[in-house]
């Protein structure tokens, strides 16, 4: 029995080694237009060969073998509309697997939003109003300092 509980430890804790399955994965998942995204494969234990992927994201890529996986890297074109997109692998062994890459709306708004009246804003001349009668006032506030201190030095004497 505990030879059988010591297999069963050993199979639950042992990790998954590369080419043990068949999927892909593009990161990061969700990308504006004009975005780099690097897709990551396996065709189950063929990961020393090439496998291909296809998507109307970004048209067709050939992946190459890396460290146990496929790998490659797309650029979705900047003026790809933003909607979810099939990402299609087709390993040479026949096997398929497939995953989605959403391509986000960013575009720019075409003016801020209304958020007031933007007095502290620069450009109006005023910020530098604001700190030359902020060093006025402290420069007055030492020569009073120093004026009342020598007044109590001459009256104390």
């Amino acid at each position: 029995m505990v030879g059988l509980v010591a297999a069963f430890v050993l199979m639950t804790v042992s990790p998954a080694r590369a080419g043990e399955n068949t999927f892909v994965e593009v990161t990061p998942n969700s990308v504006p237009a004009g975005s780099r995204v690097t897709i990551r494969a396996s065709c189950d234990n063929n990961n020393d060969r090439q496998g291909n992927v296809h998507s109307d994201a970004f048209g067709h890529v050939v992946l190459r073998p890396d460290n146990g996986f496929l790998k490659g890297e797309v650029t979705v074109p900047g003026n790809k509309e933003p909607g979810d997109y099939p990402v299609d692998l087709r390993c040479q062994n026949g096997q398929t697997a497939s995953t989605t890459l959403t391509v986000l709306n960013m575009a720019s708004p075409s003016k801020g939003p209304a958020t007031g009246g933007g007095g502290t804003a620069g450009g109006r001349g005023t910020g530098s109003l604001l700190v030359l009668g902020g060093v006025a006032l402290v420069a007055t506030a030492v020569a009073l300092g120093m004026a009342g201190g020598r007044r109590r030095t001459g009256a104390g004497s």
